[in-house]
């Protein structure tokens, strides 16, 4: 057992309130530990705490008395005798008549009433004694916010834990509960006083019972609140949100049907307030009341709130419909919230009580005046936007209507439908079952707009209710409802009308037109059912009519657009309803005939439309998918065997191959279980290049064939698994091997690499070859295999000389993926192909080099000794890429070598080549364009590739490679810059700006103080070359985020001299707008930094801004005129300051 002498300190610790509440707290645990170690037991406590419990000091024993109610919190889910829970249950009753120690005792009781029977509980007898005592001594509304909350969700857990205790309490509970939530405002305790009076009207449901009496003024209470304000929370209050109270006051209203007589009149009173958010309130607590008040309750009450909700949708419905192909996948309108709700509702009380509120609105006289008004006007734009709203509205409500029950929809249509179809002047179908002769004239005249829109309505809403019940009709059963009789009768006549709305091709055609034509044609061609609701010939005439439109109508891009949309919403519905009988005629008519568009030769139809559609009909469904990827495919390797010598050709393949790489491959990847279709087409188009013989070298190139082709092989091989993988790396290994330009084996077996291999000739098919190659290894995973990879390395170095950047990349991928995860070859390991890699000959700038090689770099036919060296310089940035995102340690010795080629020794170096092979006045540049690529080549490092090495092709990527490489380089880079020559130093500078560049920002700003010093060099140097503008605009962007940085700030306050005058240089940089606009917008933001640091400047940076306010680009004047304000106001600040 606990010493006593420990106990009593740590009650002490927590009664004295001179403690902190650190310490207060801390003695709490102490005690409640040695409670659940059993080391104490609440017997002991209580007697140990008795003086502290029970004496005159009245802070003393309040805070003696929290500290055993907090002790009861810590203890909920220990087990507890009933003997202690009787006797500390009764002391905290007894103790709620002792104001001044309230909170300790409403802890204790709330600590004790919320325990579980596990654990031991309070019981009943001692449950209804502490109500009494509650309704005997409380006077809830005199006490704090805290206190008060307390006593609420005592009240809450009396009422939810022991109805039966404290309902024989009956009136004198009910008036005590009234009486201790009138006048409530605090967020939280309404929270819990609308859901007491909630549970309260649970506990007593007899409509004669205790409640009956005090429904009124409960009530009184309640409604007083509505609608919720509640716009701006105090701090505390923030995680109550209107929304919640709103919700827990619906449930009080609608918890007892006694309060029916006062809350529908209120209700309906303050849905005519002119607050949206009162309108949307009433309506949902309307909904909710109707569900639980009862029909009859209701009933009386129906008039009211129909016109009310009438006269809320006829004010809320949109006058403008939306006529895009967007809205054929749903509702047609916007949706306006009040609108909704008030439909919901009138959907409800349909439902509810459907013969009462049909016969208000079959007889409404705002509807028969809707009915009457349309007939007046032929086309849709001639109605008045009063009108066209109110038409919406009765559009809205019949639709709704009809959509609640097969006893409404046949209600609906029997009133309505039938009107519609005379004002259109449609007949039934003859006895033959086929359409009367006379249904031909339709196609030469307009049908009326506004019958047809309402027809549209009733037509969904059909539609729908089919579409949600549990069975579908099915053609063996009997046609009893009027609603399918009327739908399977008028359906032929009702194509011919809607196909008659946009066929007319008057002058004065409108988007309603066309709309309600496909719109209307849409809802007839996916009503559940097969056939035994829509007839087959109806279901193929449609899709015939939009077949046509997508095939002859794509100069009119409104109606183009809508049939496309219209067909692939039939697709998926019949995908989602499984539609068998449907799916048939829709794969010989939709599918087969829009696949057929990627191979025909008629170019009238521009292609990227007939991509477009393909596209669009194969996302309906997985089956219609396979189908276009087919047609696809089989066009593509038609013409590809063509490229070499049609440009027709290679526009095709180019097109059909971008769309498979940016929607085909996407779309696969997240159908699943089609990986399959993607190893095909990579094996495909791997036999396709075999069998092709002869590439026509301008065509291909100008195309851009190839490019596109690499791309689609690398997406699709990167969307296979490891097993598909390995299949296209033999099949593409196998067509690379038998290439005779190619030398594997000889390969295999030398031992070094021989700068004169880079002459080799190879021909155009070859090249494709070798890149396509490229791109399988790009893209694989690190577990596949790679066979020989030592070939495979000299092949590569050889290719790159040739400026193929392609096998750069496929190099810094090899070296990024090379045993990781199991990727491993039986000729070589990553140790291995590395001491390959940097023992060649490949880096010909070395001074080691042997005069033999030199003389073979002088005597290649086309390729200079700078070439190479650029070519050079690539391939290593890209193998040093690879090993730079696994973290492997010989990226230093790549780095070096560009390190050697930016320092005055690579210079003299270098220049000592080119005098073998060029004049003097050629040599300077050829040098810096090799000091360029060599800076270049950092950017390759740390930038972000999407053509190679990241997640997409399963690169090895180590967390914090680029941190870990600036932390690095940048020290270096920086002692290089201040030993450097003048002509090296903007080759430097570019490089550091390179890694600043791609650095995150995060980091940057870790080490800002020795960072600026560079930058702001940087910007110097560079600002007078035009191939370094986007190197200036990417500082800047890093000088931004660093000035717009609380810590930024602070760290380049002491620099704000030499920041000024650099952005002041770059204000007037004639090479690029976004320089220009970004300097001034960072001295903006320089203008917030210390004010004894910027107001010496203040002068010169308005005198340089006036020059900005007259340049030609209106950001940058607009940016000019913010940032004159900002520095104008520095005086003025100084005064307030």
């Amino acid at each position: 057992m606990a010493e006593t002498s420990q106990l009593i300190q740590h009650i002490e610790s927590f009664v004295d309130s001179s403690h902190s509440p650190g310490q207060q707290a801390a003695s709490l645990e102490a005690i409640a530990s040695l409670l659940k170690n059993d080391q104490l037991t609440i017997e002991t406590l209580v007697r140990e705490m008795e003086g502290y419990l029970t004496t005159t000091d009245n802070i003393i024993r309040a805070r003696g008395i929290l500290l055993l109610g907090e002790v009861l919190v810590h203890l909920a889910s220990k087990p507890l005798d009933d003997a202690p829970i009787h006797s500390l249950i009764g002391f905290f009753m007894d103790r709620l008549a002792d104001w001044r120690a309230l909170r300790g005792a409403l802890v204790g009781c709330l600590a004790l009433m919320r325990r579980k029977s596990s654990g031991g509980m309070v019981s009943g007898n001692d449950a209804k004694a502490v109500a009494e005592s509650y309704l005997q001594n409380l006077q809830v509304q005199s006490l704090g916010q805290y206190e008060r909350k307390l006593c609420f969700e005592l009240l809450e857990s009396l009422l939810e834990r022991y109805p039966n205790a404290v309902a024989s309490l009956g009136d004198n509970l009910i008036y005590g509960i009234c009486e201790a939530v009138d006048g409530e405002k605090d967020p939280h305790c309404l929270m819990l006083t609308f859901h007491i009076i909630e549970v309260l009207s649970r506990l007593f449901p007899d409509p004669c019972g205790p409640l009956a009496s005090f429904a009124h003024d409960l009530f009184e209470i309640l409604g007083c609140y509505f609608p919720i304000h509640f716009t701006h929370p105090k701090v505390e209050d923030a995680n109550v949100k209107r929304d919640d109270l709103a919700k827990a006051l619906m449930l009080a209203f609608s918890s007892t049907p006694l309060f029916e007589p006062f809350a529908i009149p209120l209700l309906l009173e303050k849905l005519s307030s002119s607050l949206p958010s009162a309108k949307v309130d009433s309506l949902r607590y309307l909904s909710d009341c109707t569900v639980k008040y009862g029909v009859d309750r209701m009933a009386k009450h129906g008039e009211a709130i129909w016109s009310s909700l009438k006269d809320a949708v006829f004010t809320s419905v949109d006058s403008v419909l939306s006529f895009n192909p967007e809205s054929l996948e749903g509702l047609d309108l916007p949706e306006n919230e009040i609108a909704a709700e008030a439909l919901s509702l009138l959907q409800k009380l349909i439902v509810q009580n459907t013969k009462m509120f049909l016969d208000l609105i079959v007889g409404d006289e705002d509807i028969k005046m809707i009915f009457n008004m349309i007939s007046s006007y032929e086309t849709y734009h001639e109605i008045p936007p009063q009108s066209k709203q109110r038409l919406h509205a009765v559009g809205r409500i019949l639709s709704t209507s009809a959509k609640a029950s097969t006893l409404s929809c046949n209600r609906v249509f029997e009133c309505f439908f039938s009107q519609l179809m005379n004002i259109l002047g449609l007949s039934v179908r003859n006895s033959s079952g086929h359409p009367s002769s006379d249904e031909g004239i339709l196609i030469s005249k307009r049908c009326n707009h506004g019958a047809l829109y309402l027809s549209i309505e009733l037509l969904s809403a059909c539609r729908d209710l089919v579409a949600s019940s549990e069975t579908i009709p099915a053609a063996s059963a009997h046609t009893e409802e009027t609603w399918k009789y009327l739908l399977q009768n008028f359906s032929p006549s009702l194509t011919m009308a809607f196909c008659s709305a946009f066929i007319c091709t008057s002058e004065d055609t409108h988007n309603a037109d066309m709309y309600f034509g496909v719109k209307g044609l849409l809802i007839l061609a996916t009503f559940p059912g097969g056939y035994f609701l829509i007839p087959k010939t109806v279901f193929e005439r449609i899709l015939v009519t939009f077949v046509s439109i997508v095939n002859v109508d794509y100069s009119n891009t409104l109606l183009w657009k809508l049939a496309l949309k219209a067909l692939v919403q039939i697709g998926l519905f019949i995908e989602r309803y499984h539609e068998s009988e449907k799916e048939l005629s829709y794969l010989g008519i939709v599918v087969e005939r829009i696949v057929s568009l990627a191979s025909v030769d008629d170019f009238s139809m521009p292609f990227t439309l007939r991509v477009e559609a393909l596209l669009e009909i194969g996302t309906s469904g997985q089956s219609y998918m396979l189908k276009v990827v087919q047609g696809l495919e089989g066009t593509i390797y038609a013409n590809l065997s063509k490229v070499h010598g049609s440009t027709n050709s290679a526009e095709i393949v180019t097109q059909l191959l971008k769309c498979y790489s940016n929607k085909v491959i996407p779309w696969i990847c997240c159908a699943k279980g089609l990986e399959d279709v993607l190893l095909h087409f990579a094996i495909n188009i791997w036999n396709q290049i075999e069998n092709s013989m002869v590439f026509h070298a301008t065509q291909t190139k100008e195309r851009g064939v190839l490019d596109v082709m690499m791309k689609a092989m690398k997406l699709a091989v990167a969307s296979c698994s490891v097993e598909k993988q390995n299949i296209i790396v033999q099949k593409s290994y196998s067509i690379l091997s038998s290439s005779t330009s190619f030398p594997l084996k000889e390969l295999f077996l030398q031992e070094g690499f021989q700068i004169a291999q880079v002459v080799d000739d190879s021909s155009i098919r070859d090249e494709w070859i070798l890149s396509l190659f490229a791109a399988v290894i790009i893209a694989v995973h690190p577990r596949t295999h790679i066979p020989n990879i030592r070939p495979m390395l000299y092949l590569f170095m050889i290719t790159l000389l040739k400026g193929n950047v392609a096998a750069a990349q496929a190099l810094g991928s090899m070296v990024n993926k090379l045993g990781s995860g199991g990727q491993t070859s039986s000729d070589c390991t990553l140790e291995e192909a590395m001491d390959i890699i940097l023992n060649s000959s490949l880096w010909i700038f070395h001074n080691d080099r042997s005069p033999d090689i030199q003389a073979k770099m002088t005597v290649v036919h086309d390729i200079s000794c700078t070439s190479l060296q650029i070519h050079a310089i690539v391939g290593l940035a890209w193998i040093g890429k690879g090993l730079l995102m696994r973290g492997h340690e010989k990226v230093k010795d790549m780095t070096m070598i560009f390190l050697q080629c930016l320092q005055p020794s690579g210079v003299a170096d270098i220049s000592h080549q080119e005098k073998s092979v060029s004049e003097n006045s050629y040599e300077l540049d050829l040098h810096h364009s090799v000091m360029k690529s060599a800076a270049d080549a950092f950017q390759i490092l740390m930038g972000d590739s999407e053509l190679c090495l990241n997640r997409d092709f399963h690169a090895v990527i180590r967390p914090l490679y680029k941190q870990r490489f600036f932390s690095t380089m940048m020290p270096l880079l920086q002692s290089l810059v201040m030993k450097s020559e003048p002509l090296s130093r903007p080759f430097l500078f570019r490089a550091s700006a390179h890694i600043i560049m791609d650095t995150p920002l995060i980091v940057v700003l870790s080490d800002t103080k020795k960072i600026i010093p560079m930058l702001l060099d940087g910007l110097s140097a560079l600002s007078n070359d035009i191939l370094d503008k986007d190197v200036i605009y990417g500082l800047l962007l890093v000088l931004s985020g660093i000035l717009m940085d609380k810590n930024g700030q602070k760290a380049v306050s002491d620099s704000a001299h030499t920041i000024v005058n650099c952005l002041i240089d770059l204000i007037q940089y004639p090479h690029m707008m976004l320089v220009r606009e970004t300097a001034i917008q960072c001295l903006v933001a320089v203008s917030g930094l210390s004010h004894a640091r910027i107001y010496p400047m203040r002068m010169q940076v308005l005198r340089a801004i006036i020059k900005a306010l007259d340049d030609p680009k209106r950001a940058v004047r607009q940016e000019a005129v913010r940032c004159r304000q900002a520095w104008a106001s520095i005086a003025s600040r100084s005064l307030h300051s």
